[in-house]
């Protein structure tokens, strides 16, 4: 049975909730009220040590000081969601994308498009995996697990939209 580490930090979208595996990996972080996001489980150690980058990298994303996370993350999916998950990883910070575009990055037809909005919503790393920069066609704020209102704030850090 692998451990998993669990700790909260406290941001300006919330308490956040981080899982690392045995190795230090980053396997979720959660928001408040997230649609499928995580909950602490029977069995979980409460440990900060595996957080350390983390809460480091994320205190300086907050300050707008970091532009690009360098953590090691494991998340498992099945192969579609794993290569809309790496296509999420290569939004820059500042700029967003569109479903189709991301359908396109991947060699999915443009049929797909539903299929990537739902691996993108089953992203279990936000913030450090960008499914926020994700936007509709029409440049709409569209649906995101930690609720649109932090999508807009986050958008708004990065300054990709007006604050």
């Amino acid at each position: 049975m692998t451990t998993v580490y669990w700790t909260r930090l406290d941001t300006p979208v919330g308490s956040l909730l981080l899982t690392a595996d045995s190795d230090g990996a980053l396997t979720s972080l959660s928001v408040p009220g997230q649609k499928g996001g995580r909950g602490v489980r029977d069995g979980w150690r409460h440990d900060t040590g595996p957080f350390r980058a983390a809460a480091d990298q994320l205190g300086a994303y907050f300050a707008a000081e970091l532009k690009e996370f360098q953590l090691p993350l494991r998340a498992d999916g099945t192969a579609f969601r794993e290569r809309v998950w790496a296509a999420l990883d290569e939004v820059p910070y500042g700029a967003t994308v569109t479903y189709g575009q991301i359908a396109a990055r991947i060699g999915a037809p443009r049929a797909a498009v539903r299929a990537v909005g739902g691996a993108i919503g089953a992203n279990p790393l936000l913030i450090v995996r960008p499914c926020h920069r994700v936007i509709g066609a029409d440049g709409s704020m569209t649906g995101y697990a930690g609720g649109v209102e932090r999508k807009v704030w986050l958008l708004t850090l990065e300054g990709t939209l007006a604050g």
